[in-house]
């Protein structure tokens, strides 16, 4: 009974520090944004694989 108050009581507290956190990130990369210019940082998962047309030279150090 007591254990169920503090685990809703800890995941309160989380969740409460996590929206914190998101709103701090999405602040620091506005600022950032209007600083330098859009697509100065971004995420991992925002940029599309391309295709890069590649020449074998033959040598394995090279190619990589």
């Amino acid at each position: 009974m007591a254990t169920e108050k503090s685990n809703k009581a800890n995941d309160a507290a989380q969740e409460k520090a996590s929206s914190e956190r998101q709103k701090a990130l999405d602040t620091a990369l506005a600022q950032i944004e209007r600083q330098f210019g859009k697509g100065s940082v971004m995420k991992m998962s925002d940029r599309q694989n391309q295709i890069i047309e590649v020449i074998p030279t033959g040598s394995i150090a090279l190619d990589i």
